[in-house]
């Protein structure tokens, strides 16, 4: 009698456990069968391969997705930002100032000609932005914009500096938080009719830079301090993190000196470098061993650009 109860109620603890049982199973399945669909979904496309995507982009379906910028500026290199309001003057020079503050020796034979211009404090973001490109109009005023024309595309090789003896409105056209253009004089009638305009109002929007050829990265300093200067990036433009590597380092983490210039105090004479370039889109291009062991200080090479 003892023995049959004893049974009756391991019957019963075990048709207790089966449910419990049976929903964790069905529950591992649901998950399973979700993560197959998610990678499914994703092209079987691992994220961290076949393209870096960096903090504000993220991949869906195969596709690489770019997020608006915490400031609000629209990084895609796909598709152009959002138009916006500001003014533009203009300023005289030569290919070889054009670009000064942005580390470019000279702004024609970097190619980007003199459609440039030079961006307020609030647009220049300390030497950020330069290489970024720009379509701006004239707009709203009949007496000076050109008619007919269409925009103008320009690219950020200057930086126009704050002149606080005078008003926002009148003479510190480049004072913060003005966003504005000081725009290489040769350009400006693209927009203006006449240089006697002065300041015209216009709308200007972030676009992709199409450039020809690779990123360039120009070597200068000495065995102990090591200068890089990077342009022709195309994409974004501008350039945010740069890292070096020797074929007998690793990867070393460059600090920007001003502009496109880049510093570090890594021993790199006698290697082979590669470089590693970060967009403001958050996209990386690694160009791997693209200068010979015994380059030399003052020479430009070549590496992988941004599509």
């Amino acid at each position: 009698m003892n023995m049959v109860m004893m049974r009756s109620q391991s019957q019963a603890q075990s048709c207790s456990v089966i449910p419990f049982v049976l929903l964790a199973l069905t529950l591992l399945t649901f998950l399973q069968h979700s993560t197959a669909n998610d990678n499914a979904g994703n092209g079987g496309i691992d994220n961290t391969s076949g393209g870096h995507v960096g903090p504000n982009v993220v991949r869906k379906r195969g596709l690489v997705v770019h997020h608006v910028h915490p400031h609000g500026r629209h990084l895609s290199t796909n598709l152009p930002g959002p138009w916006k309001q500001a003014h533009a003057t203009f300023y005289q020079g030569s290919s070889q100032s054009f670009g000064g503050a942005c580390g470019y020796k000279d702004v024609e034979q970097q190619g980007y000609g003199t459609q440039t211009a030079a961006l307020s404090s609030a647009l220049f973001k300390d030497g950020q932005t330069c290489g970024a490109c720009y379509e701006i109009k004239c707009v709203n005023d009949p007496q000076w914009c050109q008619t007919g024309h269409g925009s103008l595309k320009i690219t950020a090789t200057n930086h126009c500096p704050p002149n606080y003896q005078q008003s926002g409105d009148n003479g510190g056209w480049c004072n913060p938080p003005r966003e504005h253009f000081d725009i290489a004089q040769p350009a400006f009638k693209q927009l203006a009719k006449d240089y006697k305009a002065g300041i015209i109002p216009i709308t200007y929007r972030r676009v992709p830079c199409h450039k020809k050829g690779g990123i360039k990265f120009t070597i200068s300093g000495n065995p102990y301090f090591n200068e890089v200067v990077v342009w022709n990036v195309g994409g974004a433009g501008e350039v945010v993190a740069l890292q070096v590597k020797g074929d007998k380092t690793q990867w070393t983490a460059m600090k920007r000196l001003w502009g496109q210039k880049w510093e570090t105090d890594a021993m790199l004479v006698g290697q082979s470098l590669s470089f590693r370039v970060t967009a403001a889109d958050g996209r990386k291009s690694t160009s791997y061993n693209i200068t010979p062991s015994n380059w030399q200080f003052g020479q430009t090479f070549e590496g992988k650009n941004f599509k």
